[in-house]
Formats: structure tokens, C-alpha cells, sequence
């Protein structure tokens, strides 16, 4: 049964929203499911009533915000329905709550006021590590429209995510784009002693064979499920990080997984997965992966 969750965007007071209104409009749009506008409101004070003029000021901004993002909503996609949610408290935790709800959650890269601005921005990386839906990340005004018709994903083979991988699937069902499975290898140090070149060669060459069958291995089933996504796997000898941003220059999305930690280990998003949310040059889509145990 397709999913019938609504696309939840997290907005702030500020002009370079607009694209990322649209943007997450046309992801509701692509599913079929409604949008959901989502402005978190802080009130000042610890208690409403310490100041009730300002705080009421501070709910009427925040209607605003979102009735005008409601209109950029509607006007961009008229056959999309759209409503707006202004929660009081915390951007964070009220968009980790919301995610329960939502079939993705679309962030931008930077953010103010409600949503404070670091240098990914602090909401977007902590929604990303704590969410239990997908989060996409993009970078509203930084950059024209992504190019269209490819979508990497990063697979690791020591830490597999089977939902980053589905997800990106279907994105690339869903937008008619190739699909670019990309793996990083660790360079192998060089044997010393007669020989060791052509032993380094055939171990590159046997490594580089083994984790590309045991990665058609994982996405056989995927293939089968959606036949219609050219898929191309590709196994390299890099950096991971380093190789998906560079890879990301020419995608209109790049997804990662999480670890799928629990406890404290929940903390971490993961290395590869943070820093290309920091440097990748197209929209990064981060899918939780179900916590191990």
C-alpha cells in the first residue's frame, strides 16, 4: 500500500525559504501526499504570561510565516493539499516528534531565529541524526536547479543500509533518473619484497571484484522490484565522503543511511554520512536505519 504520510517541511521567517517550500511541494506532489508546513514557535519567557503582549506578537509572526509559505505552497503545485502547523517549543524535538508522522521531512542547509544558524545548521543535522523518517536536506538559493536524472547512493558493505538503498531506489523510479550505487575501497599498503606489485595488483583487482558482486548481491532483489531504474555499481579506491561529494556535483540527490545505533551510540549520525551533509553540492536524503539491537 503506498504510503499516504505526509512530506513535512520545517520553515523559518526568511526569503531564501521560497525554494525550499517549493522544492519540498514537489516532493509531496512526486508521492501524492499531502504537505505539511511547519513553523516552531518560541515564546518568550519561561511562562507565556511573563509577557503576553510580546508573546501573542511572537504567535501572529508565526501564523504569518506560515500562511505565506501555505500561498507559495498552492500556487506553485494547485492540485496539492496543504495545511500549517505552528508548534510551541524546541525546532529540534518538535520536528523529531513530527517525524513519526511523516513520510520525509525536508530541511534546509542553513537556518535562524527558530531554526539557528551553524554551519550546516543545528536543527538540520540534529533532525537528520534523530529522525524516524527520511530527512532531505537541501540548500535553498545556494545553487540553480540540481541536475536532473541521476541519484547516488553510498553503500557500505560493513554497515549496509537496506532502507537507504530501497529509498533511492525509488527515487529514481519516482523520478525517472539513473541510479549510481557508489563504494569505497581502502587503498591497500604495498607489500615489500620481489613481487609485491603484481601481488598489490591482483589483491586490488580480487577486492575490487568481491565487493562489487557482494553489492549486486544486496540490490538483487531491488532490481527486481524496480526494473525500470537503470542502475550502474561502481566500486573505487577513496575516501567515502570525498568521493560522494564529488560525486554529488552532477546528481539532483545524493542519500546516505544512518548507523542505526541505540543509546549513546544514537548520537552519531555517522562520519560519512555528516560530513557530506556539510560538503555534498546537491540535496542529501538521510534514511534512518532501524536500531540495532
Amino acid at each position: 500500500m503506498a504510503d499516504t504520510k505526509p512530506v513535512i517541511v520545517g520553515v523559518d521567517d526568511a526569503d531564501d525559504q521560497v525554494g525550499l517550500v517549493r522544492y519540498a511541494a514537489q516532493q509531496a506532489m512526486t508521492r501524492g501526499v499531502p504537505l505539511h508546513i511547519t513553523h516552531a514557535v518560541v515564546l518568550p519567557g519561561p511562562f507565556f504570561g511573563s509577557d503576553e503582549a510580546e508573546g501573542r506578537s511572537v504567535v501572529r509572526r508565526g501564523v504569518a510565516v506560515v500562511d505565506r509559505f501555505e500561498a507559495v505552497a498552492r500556487a506553485a503545485f494547485p492540485g496539492l493539499t496543504v495545511a500549517g502547523d505552528t508548534p510551541f517549543g524546541d525546532a529540534v524535538w518538535t520536528l523529531v516528534e513530527r517525524s513519526e508522522e511523516a513520510s520525509l521531512l525536508v530541511l534546509g542547509h542553513r537556518g535562524s531565529g527558530g531554526f539557528p544558524l551553524l554551519l550546516l545548521g543545528s536543527v538540520s543535522l540534529q533532525v537528520a541524526t534523530h529522525s524516524r523518517c527520511p530527512v532531505l536536506v537541501t540548500r535553498p538559493g545556494a545553487r540553480g536547479e540540481p541536475p536532473r536524472g541521476r541519484v547516488i547512493t553510498g553503500a557500505d558493505l560493513v554497515r549496509y543500509s537496506p532502507k537507504a538503498a530501497e529509498f533511492a531506489f525509488a527515487e529514481a523510479d519516482r523520478r525517472s533518473a539513473h541510479l549510481l550505487v557508489a563504494h569505497a575501497l581502502h587503498r591497500p599498503a604495498l607489500l615489500p619484497g620481489p613481487g609485491a606489485a603484481t601481488t598489490a595488483r591482483r589483491e586490488v583487482h580480487e577486492a575490487e571484484d568481491g565487493a562489487r558482486a557482494m553489492l549486486e548481491d544486496r540490490i538483487a532483489g531491488l532490481r527486481d522490484r524496480y526494473p525500470k531504474v537503470p542502475v550502474e555499481v561502481r566500486v573505487e579506491w577513496t575516501r567515502p565522503a570525498t568521493h560522494l561529494t564529488e560525486l554529488s556535483e552532477d546528481a539532483e540527490l545524493l542519500v546516505v543511511g544512518t548507523h542505526g545505533r541505540t543509546g549513546l551510540r544514537r548520537l552519531l549520525l555517522g562520519s560519512v554520512s555528516t560530513e557530506v551533509l556539510h560538503t555534498a553540492h546537491s540535496p542529501v536524503a538521510v534514511v534512518p536505519t532501524p536500531a540495532e539491537g
